[in-house]
């Protein structure tokens, strides 16, 4: 049988929810600094194939790149917690400071190659884009030429030197 209605039971409890898990912003500090040493403790490693067998024996050190899911997953708390502690007073400069630290190791190990440039710059939100724009902004046309066995070879010469001329005059 459940509590009556209308109870008060909770009024009765010393404390409302479980103690937060740092307490303060230097304790988050510190475990943040915990992981980040790890992630340079523990390089991901590449096997080494020499003229095509894998030498199990040895292996090549990689960077292990900083993130934040990484560094949730090392404090043991959600995302919804990090978001707390990011809007939490005093918490919030730490939170700020850790993720600029996260972005800052991906950005610059892309830059000197020591991570995948292409995957950090779309985790990063980073983008290369060009647009290509025919005459006066509009599309670009294209037209084929085919050119078939069945056509004798003055028409297929004719064919292929107007299709030259076309390309290089865009």
């Amino acid at each position: 049988m459940g509590a009556p209605n209308g109870n008060q039971f909770w009024k009765a409890r010393s404390k409302h929810g479980r103690n937060p898990i740092f307490a303060s912003p230097d304790q988050l500090w510190d475990a943040a600094e915990e992981y980040f040493q790890w992630c340079v403790d523990n390089p991901l490693q590449e096997a080494i194939v020499y003229q095509g067998v894998l030498n199990e024996d040895q292996t090549k050190p990689l960077m292990r790149a900083m993130t934040l899911d990484g560094l949730l997953i090392f404090l043991d708390i959600s995302d919804a917690c990090w978001y707390d502690y990011k809007t939490k007073d005093g918490f919030s400069s730490v939170a700020r400071k850790i993720d600029k630290i996260i972005r800052t190791q991906k950005f610059e190990g892309a830059s000197a190659g020591l991570l995948n440039p292409n995957i950090i710059a779309r985790d990063l939100g980073l983008s290369d884009k060009s647009e290509l724009t025919g005459k006066d902004g509009g599309p670009i046309e294209h037209k084929a030429t085919v050119i078939t066995s069945e056509m004798d070879a003055e028409t297929a010469a004719r064919l292929y030197q107007q299709a030259i001329n076309g390309l290089s005059e865009s």
